[in-house]
C-alpha cells in the first residue's frame, strides 16, 4: 500500500535568500482534501509563519492521536464495548536530544464516553496498550507515546 500527499509552496515573489518568504503552503491528500498548512510560529516568526495553518509538528501529534484512537475503537467495538464520543487532547513535548530538536514524547489525554457499562479500569488500560502496539504510526517512530493514566 502506497500514501500520496501533495505539497504545493510558491515563492510569490519574496528575495527568497534573505530567508524572509512565507513558509505558508497546502497540502492536498489523495480524497481532494485541500489543508492550509505553515511552519508553526513558535520556529519562524510571524509574519513569514500563519499562526492559523496547521504546522508539521501539530500533523505529526495528530496523526498519533488519530491513529491510536481509530484502533483502539477497531479494538473495542468486536468486545461489545460501546462508544459514544472519544476526544483526546495530545500533547507533543519538543525538547533538544543530541544538539537536535525533535518531538521526544507525545502525551495522549483521551476522555471516553461509553455506551451502556463502562469497561473496568483494567480493560481500558489492557485497549489501550493494545491500540499502541497496533497502531501503524506508533510504530513507526522513536517518539515515546503515552497514554496519560493508563500506565503507558
Amino acid at each position: 500500500m502506497k500514501v500520496s500527499v501533495e505539497i504545493h509552496w510558491e515563492r510569490e515573489g519574496a528575495v527568497f535568500i534573505d530567508k524572509r518568504y512565507s513558509r505558508a503552503h497546502t497540502w492536498r491528500f489523495d480524497g481532494g482534501q485541500i489543508v492550509p498548512a505553515s511552519a508553526s510560529p513558535h520556529i519562524v516568526p510571524l509574519p513569514y509563519s500563519v499562526e492559523g495553518n496547521v504546522d508539521p509538528e501539530e500533523a505529526y501529534i495528530a496523526a498519533i492521536s488519530s491513529c491510536h484512537m481509530l484502533t483502539f475503537l477497531s479494538l473495542a467495538a468486536p468486545k461489545g464495548i460501546g462508544i459514544e464520543s472519544y476526544i483526546d487532547k495530545a500533547i507533543g513535548v519538543m525538547e533538544k536530544v543530541d544538539g537536535k530538536l525533535v518531538i521526544s514524547r507525545v502525551d495522549l489525554d483521551p476522555t471516553i464516553v461509553y455506551a451502556g457499562e463502562q469497561p473496568t479500569a483494567a480493560m481500558q488500560a489492557e485497549l489501550h496498550h493494545s491500540a499502541h502496539e497496533e497502531c501503524f504510526i506508533a510504530n513507526s517512530v522513536k517518539t515515546e507515546v503515552r497514554v496519560v493514566g493508563f500506565g503507558q
